[in-house]
């Protein structure tokens, strides 16, 4: 399997794209602000071609490339319906405006073709396998998809703002619960392998292993307790 990834914009949004392997059909996850650039040159060099983009959730740092990036392929896009406002209206989801500069330089709106997730659903893009997990917390619409585990690869967790190394997505923005995303990540994260691959949002890659003994918050839901209050990370 083949995923590139890079970190895009204001603030730094991990976009990735995955493929089976060179010169083959690909799924782009979560193209942000100022990432249209990134993934054509990306779709270039390993000689791919999208078939989906897929939304880890709907802030406008994670979905702010999807208009040109899904009309210069003529692809659809996947989002959780809680979260598909967004899209439309970056600024409600955010409580506050997020400055007209910034704003002249997005394209906000649907593409033509949108898709809604569900928990549990088996998405089938590119002759890839994603299990779909809703995971509230960080916003309401939050999922994840995580891949199957092969012979020789280890499975893969795109994680968006639900889990990072060393931390987990901010709460205080509309959406937003604490308490919420503690039981999302002993729902979803907690159960995983330790060999998962943690493919998260923001920052660098980390293992579910790594993040069950040191990670401060999924190591006080793993205990049973209440986790630190106050994550910072994300948007």
């Amino acid at each position: 399997m083949l995923i590139a990834g890079f970190p895009a914009g204001a603030w730094g949004t991990n976009c990735y794209v995955v493929a089976p392997a060179a010169g083959e059909e690909c799924v782009i996850i979560d193209p942000g602000h100022q990432a249209t650039e990134g993934v054509e040159e990306t779709l270039r060099k390993h000689r791919l071609k999208p078939v989906a983009v897929v939304l880890t959730h709907g802030h406008i740092d994670h979905v702010a490339s999807v208009v040109p990036v899904c009309g210069a392929h003529d692809v659809p896009a996947w989002i959780h319906p809680a979260d598909r406002y967004m899209m439309s209206d970056p600024e409600k989801a955010l409580g506050r405006s997020i400055g007209m500069p910034l704003m002249g330089e997005l394209t906000v709106g649907e593409p033509d073709d949108v898709r809604e997730l569900t928990d549990g659903a088996a998405l089938t893009l590119a002759g890839l396998d994603f299990s779909v997990a809703h995971a509230p917390g960080h916003t309401q619409g939050s999922v994840t998809f995580q891949t199957p585990e092969a012979s020789d690869i280890p499975s893969v967790l795109f994680s968006g703002d639900l889990l990072f190394a060393g931390s987990i997505g901010r709460t205080d923005l509309p959406g937003g619960d604490h308490a919420e995303i503690l039981r999302s990540l002993a729902r979803v994260a907690l159960p995983l392998e330790d060999s998962t691959v943690v493919l998260s949002g923001h920052g660098p890659q980390t293992t579910i292993g790594r993040e069950r003994t040191t990670n401060p918050y999924l190591r006080e839901v793993a205990a049973g307790r209440g986790a630190p209050s106050s994550p910072r990370r994300g948007m």
